[in-house]
């Protein structure tokens, strides 16, 4: 990523971030505040970030506690996100139950999942220009002509996943630096006054995302090759972005995130690969498993192969460049 934008400490903006996060459903605004529901706190403290006290961020999925697999919206929910001046989704089948929530509600919406090359409804030869979107060169009324839930085949857990593509881009930060540029826009449109402010949070977020893409493609040149087990599909575009090999027998990331049992002989590939040395580390989801993920698990502890664990949301109090960085830091320990 290239951007040249002036460099404000981060820590500050998260200090707003916290204050402004919500996870009740809120009135319509009476006090002047922007009102944002977000999926997830993920893109919830994005928001709260670039808005500062400007906004009032709802995040729908605001715990650890809370699995985004099994996750089932309330009415407190639907509420919420009818009273929404703006929405943030992740897109891509990750939050499908998102797209009944939004139905009959006029709020502008963002779906992070459209800004990856890879995904469906990403436009052919996109460059992403930052800038253009910042300037408002976006169609709000194109992009919600697109099924955002859409996915091939839906499973138990509430989740519509799109085949071959990996949904969790919040991993991304090229990615989360177009939401957040998204965010800015259209924070603009509704509160023009804000837009000075909202531009300063903006560029200091980005500030800390191109750090954190600069440590990234340094940890590429140390760990690029490095054969790991991913036993669900959350940390893989993580992984792909810092050089690991992923070396998982096939069908066993994608039953384990659909809930479905691992064939056994799959499940086997899996544990001789650990018995045999064949894997620096298994990277797995803190929040999703199951017995088959537990086995590979032990099996790995055993053998002295470290388990490095992934989770789909941010800790209480935690920021998003924070949050990163723990995950990065726990890859970094793979270079020794």
């Amino acid at each position: 990523m290239q951007r040249s934008f002036i460099a404000i400490a981060l820590t500050a903006a998260s200090v707003i971030a916290l204050s402004g996060c919500s996870s009740a459903a809120p009135a319509k605004s009476t006090d002047g505040t922007v009102q944002i529901v977000a999926s997830t706190n993920v893109y919830g403290s994005l928001a709260a970030v670039i808005g500062g006290d400007r906004v009032t961020v709802t995040s729908l999925i605001d715990s650890t506690a809370k699995d985004p697999h099994s996750y089932e919206a309330t009415a407190r929910d639907r509420l919420a996100v009818q009273r929404a001046d703006l929405v943030i989704e992740n897109g891509g089948g990750y939050d499908s139950f998102m797209t009944q929530l939004r139905d009959g509600s006029d709020a502008e919406v963002i779906t992070a999942a459209e800004f990856a090359h890879d995904h469906p409804d990403a436009a052919e030869g996109e460059d992403h220009d930052h800038e253009a979107e910042a300037d408002h060169g976006h169609d709000h009324d194109a992009e919600d002509d697109h099924d955002h839930g859409a996915g091939h085949g839906h499973d138990e857990h509430g989740h519509s996943h799109i085949e071959g593509f990996n949904e969790h881009v919040w991993f991304d930060p090229d990615i989360i630096a177009h939401v957040a540029e998204r965010v800015t826009a259209d924070l603009t449109e509704l509160d023009p006054a804000g837009g000075t402010e909202f531009a300063a949070n903006a560029k200091a977020l980005t500030a800390e995302l191109d750090a954190i893409d600069t440590e990234i493609a340094a940890l590429h040149g140390s760990l690029e090759g490095v054969p790991v087990l991913i036993t669900e599909p959350l940390p893989g575009r993580l992984a792909a972005a810092v050089g690991l090999d992923d070396v998982t027998p096939e069908g066993f990331a994608s039953a384990v995130e659909e809930g479905n049992d691992v064939a056994p002989a799959t499940l086997l590939d899996a544990l001789s690969l650990i018995d045999g040395g064949e894997v620096r580390a298994v990277l797995a989801n803190a929040q999703t498993g199951g017995s088959e993920t537990s086995r590979v698990e032990d099996a790995a502890q055993q053998a002295g192969i470290p388990v490095i664990t992934f989770s789909e949301l941010l800790e209480p109090e935690q920021s998003y460049a924070e949050w990163m960085r723990v995950a990065i830091s726990d890859l970094a320990a793979l270079e020794k």
